[in-house]
């Protein structure tokens, strides 16, 4: 009985992820017959959960379109995943996975960090040379320039529907106006749309479908996790959720009714 019911507990999960992942992908028209999309595969459960929705995905005729993953490896930062893992999953799901490693200069970081000025530009500065923007400066310069090389029109993105709620807060509290990641935002500077097909799927559904799926841990953490305000405003969501449960569908509401999920 306790595996007939785990059994049933998969199946609506799956049909769940599989739903809501079908709903974005077309009430925000963020994939189309032709496209040719690369997936950034960093190893992490909602990284993982992407490329294998898009690959199944990619299997059925409508719409048409083809699937490639990129992780991109940090010489110097021990935030890993094991690649001859990432290398299986991939083809396991039919996925071409390409790996790049690139680096950048922690001390200088450190040192930049360390400075205490209060200048308004010195600020934008140091905010420039924290290890979190740098590290996801050097990974989507990357991304941008293999997206290129391989003639896809989109890069897919892991963050869920949580993460882009945060963002939002995060804007409001830190930089005074309303703002997220929107779920479909075309660069201006290169024929590259970036998407994130994981918006509508809440961050409790992704952990409990990788435990089920048996998804591999990464190796190592990032060193700098706890650089960001992301925890302070994890914390302060969740407050608000016991307030009203209701709060990610306003927040959500709101976002969509200001336009903030889609930037042309």
């Amino acid at each position: 009985m306790e595996k007939l019911n785990q059994n049933k507990e998969y199946r609506r999960l799956e049909h769940r992820l599989k739903e809501r992942f079908i709903k974005a992908m077309v009430a925000y028209h963020l994939i189309e017959d032709d496209d040719h999309i690369l997936v950034g595969l960093s190893g992490g459960k909602d990284s993982l959960l992407l490329t294998e929705l898009l690959a199944k995905r990619a299997k059925i005729s409508h719409p048409r379109f083809e699937v490639e993953a990129l992780h991109v490896r940090m010489d110097n930062i021990h935030y890993e995943t094991d690649t001859s893992y990432l290398q299986q999953f991939c083809d396991d799901l039919g996925v071409r996975l390409h790996v790049r490693t690139t680096r950048f200069e922690i001390d200088a970081v450190e040192q930049a960090t360390a400075a205490q000025q209060s200048t308004e530009t010195t600020a934008r500065l140091r905010k420039q040379k924290q290890p979190c923007f740098l590290c996801s400066w050097n990974r989507r310069k990357i991304m941008f320039n293999l997206a290129q090389e391989l003639s896809c029109n989109k890069i897919a993105l892991g963050h869920h529907q949580d993460d882009i709620i945060h963002t939002a807060l995060m804007n409001l509290t830190y930089q005074a106006r309303f703002a997220t990641m929107p779920v479909s935002l075309k660069m201006r500077k290169m024929p590259l749309t970036i998407i994130r097909p994981l918006c509508l799927i809440p961050e409790t559904d992704i952990k409990i479908w990788a435990e089920m799926q048996g998804y591999q841990k990464q190796q190592k953490l990032c060193p700098y996790e706890t650089y960001s305000h992301r925890t302070d405003i994890k914390q302060l969501y969740d407050a608000l959720e016991q307030m009203n449960p209701e709060v990610r569908y306003n927040i959500w509401g709101a976002l969509e009714a200001d336009n903030k999920l889609m930037e042309e």
